[in-house]
């Protein structure tokens, strides 16, 4: 009788997180992916610029359009996932070449990411808004 409650708590636990972390799993990339973002913070090369970027949102649609906007600056484009959905391929219209986002962390309400721009790297965390 004690080997089978040993057994059966390391396997079934008490389940108090279980829940909170199979929802948010079962959400597909471009789920987690799609809506609105606003800036958290912003870091180029390591330092906190988060000041130059304070009005910074983003929108993407499962469609694969894709919107930003920083005070009187704002563009469109198109996304796409690659590399198994660890990149986002961004395509403004303005400008046709690709611009390639690492992403950190793209959960529900937080989406993490940083792309170099020649010896820059700029990270970039934003949350749901």
């Amino acid at each position: 009788m004690i080997v089978i409650v040993n057994i059966l708590i390391p396997v079934t636990g008490d389940g108090s997180n279980a829940q909170d972390g199979d929802a948010e799993n079962l959400k597909s990339a471009t789920e987690r992916l799609c809506g609105k973002w606003r800036i958290d913070s912003y870091k180029k090369n390591g330092i906190d610029k988060t000041f130059l970027k304070k009005a910074y949102t983003e929108v993407y649609t499962p469609d694969g359009n894709y919107s930003y906007s920083c005070g009187n600056i704002s563009g469109t484009g198109r996304w796409t996932f690659q590399n198994k959905e660890k990149e986002i391929k961004l395509i403004h219209i303005s400008n046709p070449s690709p611009l390639i986002v690492v992403i950190l962390k793209l959960e529900e309400k937080q989406f993490w990411y940083y792309y170099m721009e020649g010896n820059d790297k700029k990270e970039f965390h934003m949350v749901e808004q």
